[in-house]
C-alpha cells in the first residue's frame, strides 16, 4: 500500500538510508532532544532509522518525515508507534521538528494526518501522545489534536526519572469530531 499522506502544504513519507542527514538535523540537535536528555550519536540515528524502518515493514507505519511541499524542504517527522505503559500497550503519535520549523503549526498538521491514519486504517481503540511534563509546545499539540491528559507517570531513561503525561482520544471521541 502506497502511503498517501498529505494536506495542501505538507506530505508525509518513510524515511529511507538516503535521509539519514535530515535525520541528523534534528535528532542530534540537543534543543530539540531535550526530553531525551542529550542528542542523537550517529550510532543512536541509525537505530533510529533502522527501527522505523522494521515499523514500517511490520506495521505499516512508522514514524515518518514531513516534507514542506511549497518550500521543498523536510521539516521533521511525525508518525505512529507502538509504546508501553504501565503495561499497557498504546499507538502513539509522535513528532519531531528541526528547530527552525517550531511554532510554524506543522506538527498540529502532521499530527491531525497521524490520527485520522490510526483510526481509519487501524483498528486501534484509541491514540495517544506521550509527552514529558516540561514540554508544553508538544502539550498544547496533543490538546489541538482532540487529547486529553488520562495519567502521569515516570520513565526512566538514561539513569534519570522523568515525569509524562500520557494524552489519549479514543475511536468514539474520534468519531464525534469529525
Amino acid at each position: 500500500m502506497e502511503l498517501k499522506l498529505e494536506t495542501p502544504r505538507l506530505q508525509l513519507f518513510p524515511w529511507t538510508e538516503e535521509h539519514r542527514s535530515d535525520l541528523k538535523d534534528f535528532l542530534q540537535d540537543a534543543e530539540v532532544m531535550y526530553a531525551y536528555e542529550h542528542a542523537f550519536s550517529d550510532e543512536e540515528v541509525e537505530n533510529w532509522l533502522n527501527w522505523n524502518i522494521d515499523n514500517y515493514q511490520n506495521y505499516g507505519y512508522g514514524l515518518w518525515g514531513i516534507k514542506d511541499t511549497e518550500l521543498n524542504v523536510i521539516v521533521g517527522e511525525c508518525g505512529l508507534t507502538r509504546q508501553q505503559v504501565d503495561g499497557i500497550d498504546y499507538l502513539e503519535i509522535g513528532y519531531h521538528l528541526k528547530k527552525k520549523y517550531w511554532h510554524k503549526g506543522y506538527a498540529i498538521e502532521a499530527a491531525e494526518l497521524c490520527k485520522k491514519y490510526a483510526f481509519e486504517q487501524t483498528d486501534t481503540p484509541a491514540v495517544v501522545s506521550i509527552i514529558r511534563d516540561t514540554n508544553l509546545s508538544s502539550m498544547k499539540v496533543a490538546i489541538r489534536n482532540g487529547m486529553l491528559p488520562e495519567k502521569r507517570f515516570v520513565k526512566h531513561y538514561q539513569g534519570i526519572d522523568m515525569p509524562h503525561y500520557l494524552f489519549a482520544i479514543n475511536r468514539k471521541d474520534y468519531e464525534r469530531m469529525k
